[in-house]
């Protein structure tokens, strides 16, 4: 099993935001993601930087670590215009990017670019979005020129020489629990991104918890038969800090949910970097040896 992070893009680069994603990369992280929002909930109010910009200045600075989004949406994005960018942020890194990619939510994201009068789309709406999507940015990230005419999004010769460092493209990691979100990342995903079942993170149990992802991996094993995807399917992410556990309470704590989650058959944790006063505080010291000792103790 991998640990990874996530290092919400709040600090000014110079005044401990590049810190960070050094320190990432010495405690032995896999990857180092961010959140790909316009803001986000608590943090609606307070500084929030651009999520391809700081993963291309963290690319300058870091040399092994990977990179990546926890989660691009269509919110805010048009497939064209984020395939460009995930083309240079690739060449920059030199073939270290994932994009991590949902259907999005609603918040700040959902409105921000809508007229007053102009309402936000329904999970409905998000989802026929998304399904068209992921399909035409894998077209956009893998092929020298792309011409096409959808429903909500159009490519009108957009060209993308060189292409990406990795090939085909850079890796997907979808996030998904729905039936369409999982069949998209059965077709597309070199990976899948649950965070869990958020109708439990307030009143449920971490065994409730657990049951709830076995099921939703038991989906994701039917979306892949159901698309004709051979083999293991996509590797399998959980997203930390939505279900009722608390992994960074202490090593001990994180040892069992990782144990309990690693018979899911998951291939990587994220782990929020703890942020004081906030929903990822935590202590540094139990997240350092977490990351240093944590895949050691697991066996891995």
């Amino acid at each position: 099993m991998r640990l990874s992070t996530v290092i919400l893009p709040f600090r000014r680069w110079h005044d401990g935001g590049a810190d960070q994603w050094r320190r990432a990369e010495e405690l032995g992280f896999h990857t180092a993601y961010t959140y790909d929002h316009l803001s986000w909930r608590s943090f609606r109010d307070g500084p929030w930087f651009g999520a391809i910009p700081t993963l291309t200045a963290a690319a300058g600075i870091t040399r092994k670590l990977r990179l990546g989004t926890l989660v691009t949406s269509p919110n805010f994005r048009h497939p064209v215009t984020l395939a460009k960018e995930l083309i240079t942020l690739d060449d920059v890194s030199g073939g270290r990017v994932t994009l991590g990619i949902g259907a999005g939510g609603t918040g700040f994201d959902a409105t921000a670019l809508r007229r007053p009068e102009e309402e936000a789309w329904t999970p409905r709406e998000r989802a026929d979005r998304f399904g068209e999507f992921v399909p035409l940015l894998d077209r956009l990230l893998s092929q020298d020129t792309v011409t096409y005419e959808g429903t909500f999004y159009s490519a009108g010769g957009a060209q993308n020489v060189p292409g990406c460092v990795q090939r085909p493209r850079i890796p997907f990691a979808v996030a998904a629990t729905g039936p369409r979100g999982l069949r998209l990342a059965a077709r597309h995903g070199q990976a899948w991104v649950t965070t869990g079942d958020p109708k439990l993170f307030e009143t449920g149990t971490p065994q409730q918890s657990w049951e709830a992802i076995r099921a939703q991996t038991e989906k994701l094993a039917k979306a892949c038969a159901d698309v004709g995807r051979e083999g293991d399917g996509p590797e399998r992410i959980l997203l930390t800090g939505f279900t009722p556990d608390r992994p960074l309470e202490s090593f001990e704590a994180f040892v069992d949910f990782a144990g309990r989650h690693a018979e899911l058959g998951f291939d990587e944790l994220v782990l929020h970097a703890p942020i004081p006063d906030s929903p990822f505080a935590a202590d540094q010291r139990v997240f350092e040896r977490i990351a240093t000792e944590g895949v050691a103790a697991l066996g891995g």
